[in-house]
C-alpha cells in the first residue's frame, strides 16, 4: 500500500516512515505543500498523512485542492492544532480522519489500516471472492481454507487486483503500486511478470481458479 506523509518536521517524519515501513506499508514523504501536490499530480495513493502547518502554507487548503481536482486518496490529517474549528474544517472538506499531537505510532497505523478497508472494501475485516479469502487484520490468504503464503508484495498486488475486479489495470499502475515514485526509474516491468507469475501459481497450487486474464498490449484483469 502506498503512503504518502506531508510534514515538516524531520524527527518525526523519520519516526513515522521507519514505523509505517516495518507494518509494511511503503510511505514516501515530502515537507512542503508544493512537493506534496507534485507527488499526487504524478501518481495515486491509498492514503496521505498531512500535516496543517507547513512552511508554504496551510494543509487544509492543499486537502481543498486535492478534493476539487477530484483525487480519491483518503487523507488523514496528523497535527499539533486540535481545535474543534479546525476538525470540523478538515472534515468538512473531505478528510477521513484527524489525529492529534503527539501521538502513538500504533493508533496512526491502526487508523490507516481502518481507513484502507473502508476506502476498498467498505470496512470488512474479511475480504471474499469466491474461494479466495483474505483476512485484512491478520494479512493472511485462504483458499478453501488452505492458507496461502505470500511475500508482501505478492499480498499487495492480490488486494490491488481484487479492489479493482472487472478493471483492465495497466503493468504502469501496478508498477506504481507495487514500487511508488520508483517505478519511473525502472528501465522494464520484468518484476511485474514474475510477481503475476508467482501469485498464479501460489493461487493455482491451492486450488484457486484461474481469475487473473493478461489482455495482451494493456495489462491485466481479474475478473469472473
Amino acid at each position: 500500500m502506498n503512503l504518502l506523509l506531508v510534514e515538516d518536521g524531520k524527527l518525526l517524519a523519520l519516526s513515522i516512515v521507519e514505523y509505517l515501513r516495518v507494518e509494511g506499508y511503503r510511505c514516501e514523504t515530502v515537507n512542503s505543500l508544493e512537493d506534496a501536490w507534485e507527488k499526487v499530480s504524478m501518481q495515486n495513493y491509498d492514503c496521505i498523512l498531512l500535516d496543517i502547518s507547513l512552511p508554504d502554507g496551510n494543509g487544509l487548503t492543499f486537502l481543498e485542492r486535492l478534493k476539487d481536482a477530484g483525487k480519491m486518496e483518503g487523507v488523514i490529517i496528523i497535527s499539533a492544532k486540535d481545535s474543534l474549528d479546525d476538525r470540523i474544517k478538515g472534515l468538512k472538506l473531505g478528510a477521513d480522519d484527524y489525529l492529534s499531537k503527539p501521538f502513538h505510532l500504533p493508533e496512526l497505523s491502526a487508523r490507516v489500516e481502518a481507513l484502507i478497508r473502508r476506502k476498498k472494501f467498505q470496512g470488512a475485516n474479511k475480504i471474499t471472492f469466491h474461494e479466495v479469502v483474505i483476512d485484512a487484520q491478520s494479512q493472511l490468504v485462504k483458499v478453501n481454507e488452505t492458507l496461502v503464503v505470500l511475500t508482501r508484495k505478492e499480498y499487495d498486488l492480490l488486494l490491488f487486483l481484487i479492489s479493482n475486479k472487472g478493471k483492465i489495470i495497466s503493468k504502469t499502475s501496478i508498477a506504481e503500486h507495487l514500487s511508488g515514485d520508483m517505478a519511473d526509474m525502472l528501465d522494464n516491468y520484468g518484476f511485474i511478470y514474475t510477481h503475476i507469475k508467482n501469485l498464479k501459481r501460489k493461487l493455482s497450487d491451492s486450488g484457486c481458479r484461474d481469475y487473473l486474464k493478461t489482455v495482451y498490449g494493456f495489462g491485466y484483469q481479474w475478473h469472473e
